[in-house]
């Protein structure tokens, strides 16, 4: 195992931020590369722990030989968002000095361009040289997963289209729950990977067999705990037998038998005022349409003070919000249905 750093200049004098790698080299030339990488959100740690457990496990599996293909991997992307603390939070999610998702305005190219993404990086700003080398090491890989988590959350993914259904071995191997399918249309890291791939030749590929680039969404926030991150672990390396990267006997990974939705039937239950949560269903439960999700009191003790907020069809929970204060609008769920919502939705990711 070979550890370097990435060092990033800061934007103003006297700063520094590094960027551990860690580097495995395959035996086998035709062995598919893979990129990891968790924490680009730095306040978002369970992949960040996973990644822990399966460097242990790569480590071993070099000492006997195994690793087929190359492997990199990234246990905190985001130093620039880790030493984001404001008034005793992890503020990781969002560039505090140019007000952009660390996971948004990834460079859209060719792969052909790839190299052009690190030339000259000094006319960058320490966040986009953050972006553009973590970009530029995922498309060296053939594939790319991006660890992340949500707020409070069942397992599950983002996965192009074009790497559905042969991503069904990822899903089971880490006992997914649900996948959204989504539809290539951000700025986001695994869409940017795979917008260069897609381009490739100029002409848009529709199917990219052999590759794949997935957001990982590994529960919450607060899913950090060892024998998580240990299972986690297992699924991933799992996956690298199935997929030819390491040699090995584990069994066969069985087919995905959880929901898959595209993003158009994804429910973003929002809260129609500003006011205090009171959550009546939780995470993994499924509901009917009409069903109450929860109730906003807008103004407690006061007639009319309490909204209710019901579900406007069937599906499964996939997500809730951890806060109980709700600003008008703000997101309360998601629910996976089986038919797309009424909701008018921008193309691209569900958030911001």
């Amino acid at each position: 195992m070979d550890i370097s750093e990435i060092i990033i200049a800061g934007d103003t004098s006297g700063i520094e931020w590094r960027l551990p790698v860690f580097r495995f080299k395959g035996r086998t030339a035709a062995a598919p590369k893979t990129y990891v990488q968790a924490a680009l959100h730095a306040n978002e740690l369970p992949g960040t722990a996973l990644a822990h457990f399966l460097l242990q496990r790569l480590q071993q599996a070099e000492k006997d030989g195994a690793i087929l293909g190359d492997i990199t991997v990234v246990p905190q992307a985001n130093p620039i968002g880790t030493a984001q603390s404001h008034f005793g939070e992890l503020q990781g999610r969002f560039d505090l000095g140019s007000r952009t998702n660390f996971n948004r305005d990834f460079p859209l190219i060719s792969l052909a361009d790839r190299d052009g993404l690190i030339d000259d990086l000094d006319r960058y700003s320490a966040t986009d040289r953050l972006k553009r080398q973590l970009l530029h090491m995922a498309l060296g890989a053939d594939l790319m997963l991006d660890l992340h988590c949500d707020d409070e959350a069942l397992q599950y993914a983002y996965i192009d289209e074009a790497f559905w259904p042969e991503a069904g071995d990822l899903a089971s191997a880490l006992d997914m729950e649900a996948v959204f399918l989504s539809d290539g249309e951000s700025s986001a890291f695994e869409e940017a990977v795979a917008y260069a791939w897609k381009y490739e030749t100029g002409q848009k590929k529709t199917r990219l067999p052999g590759r794949l680039s997935v957001t990982v969404e590994l529960r919450g926030t607060r899913d950090v705990y060892p024998e998580l991150a240990r299972k986690d672990a297992d699924g991933v390396f799992r996956f690298l037998i199935a997929r030819g990267v390491v040699a090995g006997d584990e069994e066969a990974i069985a087919p995905f038998s959880g929901i898959v939705a595209p993003l158009d039937n994804i429910e973003m239950i929002r809260a129609p005022e500003a006011g205090a949560i009171l959550f009546h269903r939780d995470i993994g439960e499924s509901v009917k349409a009409g069903d109450l999700l929860a109730t906003i009191l807008t103004r407690p003790g006061q007639m009319g003070g309490a909204l209710e907020v019901r579900a406007p069809q069937d599906g499964l929970i996939v997500t809730r919000v951890s806060t109980r204060l709700a600003r008008r609008r703000s997101d309360l769920m998601k629910i996976a249905c089986a038919a797309p919502s009424s909701a008018v939705r921008k193309p691209g990711l569900l958030e911001a």
